[in-house]
């Protein structure tokens, strides 16, 4: 895969973000038509009883990778499958309508029926029941960008086929503050719209850069922390935006700033600095806590698979998964990612230091490297619908970024349930 430098992702980034969220009515020209009338109808399994089905779990009898042995999710390969994802474009209503590739008109089925095979484990499909009862009596908080919102619709739908949610807040546009409530459960799942975690000005109006504070939390979530049982993070894409970055009231320096007066200092270290600083705030209000547990998960980069212009037919055409070794990860998925890694162990270490191990647990959801190979599962143009009614157009926007739902993204989640697992199996044995 040809490596691009980090200033080109950042300027095929930009444009894609602007436009995805600042779309522009562009002039098409016919040149052929293509039909995509047979849309895909998929039946939830197991269908749901009435609003709610709840039973009494023994964490300890469930079926998981043993809890004293490390499974590395991120090395593995997709194989076909013959059962469909657990809900539908339909079936689910809390999908962002970008992301609902099957009720656009996306007519492939494929990238539905692939799962992720783990070498040193086994990954067991979702169940709603088992993650509502780990998560009763509990807040869950995604915390991040539009991955983390992408992330958090995907959970919401596998949970509504056994438990229907109440919405019960909801601020800010694009839905970028939601909370929901599952009342058979006393169970709660957030979202909070923090694309940089660490305190930061988004840019608009004459605002050239975004403005990021790297030496303290946004307090939109952090304030909340104490409302929370357990955090999933999630950020990445926004820092390849143009920004000037703050240590207290010092500038540090910038990032794609030409004609101003500031140190190009690119975003590598920037960003690291803003999960340190995260993990940190997480460790220091939340470790010594003496009851309970505290679950945090930072869900590693997801790469983008633009293989042309954003706007143009085919950005993203491909139908089925990469095969392992037809394309490796590196460059700036590869960086983004080890670094991440590398300070949730770090955090880990210090934990372990502070004796905070029973009550305060850290995890990487290893998740980039699965993602990469699955350059199948984005939107591309059908994150508006029927996008080739009137046949191909010269121009169509795509998103190369975001994943249908339901699709690979889902393997997200079904990681997230099993770690969890695990760890409550190792409680219900002290």
């Amino acid at each position: 895969m040809k490596w691009f430098s980090p200033t080109i992702y950042a300027l095929l980034l930009i444009a894609f973000i602007h436009f995805y969220f600042f779309p522009t009515d562009f002039s098409f020209s016919s040149k052929q038509n293509i039909s995509f009338n047979n849309q895909i109808i998929i039946n939830p399994s197991p269908p749901q009883q009435g609003n709610t089905y709840s039973f009494p779990i023994n964490i300890r009898n469930l079926s998981v990778n043993d809890g004293d042995t490390t499974c590395d999710y991120s090395e593995g390969i997709w194989v076909r499958g013959k059962k469909g994802p657990l809900y539908n474009g339909t079936s689910c209503n809390t999908i962002k309508d970008g992301q609902n590739c099957i009720s656009h008109g996306r007519s492939d089925q494929d990238y539905l029926y692939y799962r992720w095979k783990p070498e040193q484990c086994k990954l067991s499909r979702f169940d709603p029941v088992v993650f509502l009862e780990i998560l009763k009596n509990k807040h869950l908080a995604f915390v991040g960008d539009s991955m983390a919102r992408n992330q958090l619709e995907s959970l919401m739908c596998m949970l509504a086929i056994m438990s229907k949610p109440d919405l019960v807040y909801k601020d800010g546009e694009e839905n970028k503050f939601r909370k929901w409530y599952f009342p058979s459960y006393n169970a709660s799942v957030s979202i909070y719209w923090s694309p940089f975690l660490v305190k930061g000005v988004e840019k608009k109006g004459g605002l050239k850069n975004n403005l990021l504070y790297l030496d303290t939390v946004n307090e939109r979530w952090g304030n909340d922390l104490v409302q929370m049982d357990i955090i999933v993070l999630s950020v990445g894409h926004w820092f390849l935006h143009p920004a000037v970055y703050y240590v207290g009231d010092t500038v540090l320096g910038c990032h794609f700033c030409p004609g101003q007066n500031y140190t190009e200092i690119g975003f590598y270290d920037v960003f690291r600095k803003a999960l340190n600083t995260t993990l940190k705030t997480i460790l220091e209000r939340k470790g010594p806590k003496k009851s309970g547990t505290f679950d945090v998960f930072v869900t590693t980069f997801s790469p983008h698979h633009f293989e042309g212009e954003w706007d143009k037919f085919g950005a993203c055409p491909k139908t089925v998964p990469y095969k392992v070794g037809e394309k490796e990860l590196q460059g700036m998925d590869a960086e983004i990612r080890n670094f991440e890694v590398e300070e949730v162990n770090l955090a880990k270490v210090e934990i372990s230091k502070r004796g905070y191990s029973d009550n305060l647990r850290l995890e990487a959801l290893d998740v980039t490297k699965l993602s990469f190979l699955r350059p199948d599962g984005h939107p591309g143009p059908y994150m508006y619908p029927n996008p080739f009614a009137n046949g191909i157009t010269e121009r169509v926007q795509n998103d190369c970024v975001h994943w249908c739902l339901p699709g690979a993204i889902d393997t997200w989640n079904e990681i997230l349930l099993d770690l969890l697992k695990k760890w409550h199996r190792k409680n219900s044995k002290k």
